[in-house]
């Protein structure tokens, strides 16, 4: 998922998904207009960046392990970057994204979340390792 069409493809596939291509070429991953997730070479010398949204207790744990820091410029709002990765592992990224994608579409207005097919039960937060 580290690649750019890997990370597209996976975020995609997640209910009412849509990514855009912005802030230098980084592939951003929004629900509801608002950014979840995105692949970027910001403070990783052009590498391979995945940056997503995290519940604090991941933010405060992820950033322990080796080849994970909290995300320049999105740190403040517990956001983390995996700038190794093998930091974790194929299926521990596809569920961090996708409860990044349940945390920010579980903040959507219900009206948009309606608007988007996005149910109160689709929304319950998975639970991340």
């Amino acid at each position: 998922m580290m690649t750019r069409a890997g990370f597209e493809h996976f975020a995609l596939s997640l209910p009412a998904t849509e990514i855009v291509h912005q802030w230098g070429d980084a592939s951003v991953a929004k629900v509801g207009g608002k950014i979840f997730a995105l692949l970027s070479g910001w403070g990783t010398d052009g590498q391979a960046g995945l940056s997503f949204k995290c519940s604090d207790m991941s933010f405060a744990l992820l950033p322990d392990l080796d080849g994970v820091r909290p995300a320049p410029y999105l740190a403040r709002a517990k956001w983390v970057q995996i700038i190794d990765p093998s930091a974790l592992g194929e299926d521990e990224l596809r569920n961090y994204v996708r409860a990044a994608h349940g945390l920010i579409a579980g903040k959507l207005p219900r009206r948009v979340r309606a608007q988007l097919g996005l149910t109160d039960l689709a929304m319950a937060v998975p639970q991340t390792p």
